[in-house]
């Protein structure tokens, strides 16, 4: 069974809300990745997104914008931040890892050399921002036949159709877009988005996660009463970026998620 699957599975189970970190491989310093990942995991992730820095990243407000430059500026590659999969891998066999990021830097590796690649290093889904359902059918069969999942964004304003159509072509969970525009801008309105994680829901058995604009334990607790999973960036990216060197990172990843994870089982 994909990782993916076996934790939210596990979560559904123990009623236990998923939480879901966002951080940028490379950023602000390659060596310190590796370790903030295992500081994550420490503090209560249960899954953790991985950003592939890219020059144009259409989707992410100023924060991850950013955190890509900074990245880029250290030389990071896909097939860098696959070897910190690999690297992570090493002591972790269980928390599932997703790529997030964009088309180009896949097609430039090449779709099928990358589906090995992630599959050797550990990889357990990947989310391409703008690889839309309509044009990911031969790459999300070849994801598939791998055991990997390809993560779907849904955003308010997904026609019924496309909400159908992603319904049945998901793997892992869907994530939901808590709002209209980048990621970092304006904080969740729970009660906005409750219709739509109605609607969407009809059309999937599969979890439902939500992101943008949670940035706390409080925001986090909101979402949780109406999500599967909890996923958060912007915030944890902005604070990750004033690390000193890898302790201070891995310390401020735990500081930073713990008390969201606390929260959230004291629900």
């Amino acid at each position: 069974m994909n990782r993916i699957d076996s934790c939210l599975q596990q979560a559904r189970e123990a009623g236990r809300t998923v939480l879901v970190p966002y951080v940028t491989a490379g950023d602000p310093y390659p060596a310190h990745t590796v370790p903030t990942l295992h500081a994550l995991v420490e503090a209560g992730a249960d899954l953790i997104e991985l950003g592939v820095p890219f020059t144009d990243p259409m989707a992410d407000g100023p924060t991850i914008q950013h955190a890509y430059e900074r990245a880029l500026a250290q030389g990071m590659t896909l097939r860098k931040v696959l070897q910190m999969v690999e690297t992570f891998r090493q002591d972790n066999r269980h928390t599932p890892l997703i790529l997030m990021g964009y088309t180009n830097s896949v097609e430039r590796m090449g779709y099928e050399a990358f589906i090995q690649a992630a599959t050797d290093a550990g990889v357990d889904g990947l989310l391409l921002v703008d690889l839309p359902v309509e044009e990911s059918g031969d790459f999300r069969r070849q994801l598939q036949a791998a055991g990997l999942h390809q993560i779907f964004l849904v955003a308010p304003t997904t026609s019924e159709s496309r909400l159908r159509r992603i319904g049945q072509a998901a793997g892992g969970f869907v994530y939901f877009v808590s709002m209209k525009g980048v990621t970092g801008s304006r904080g969740v309105d729970v009660e906005e988005i409750r219709p739509h994680l109605q609607k969407l829901r009809a059309h999937t058995d599969l979890p439902v996660g939500v992101g943008f604009g949670i940035t706390d334990a409080d925001s986090a607790c909101a979402v949780a009463e109406v999500a599967d999973a909890v996923i958060i960036g912007s915030a944890l990216v902005k604070t990750l970026c004033q690390a000193e060197d890898e302790a201070d990172a891995a310390e401020r990843a735990r500081a930073f998620l713990a008390p969201i994870r606390e929260a959230l089982d004291r629900r």
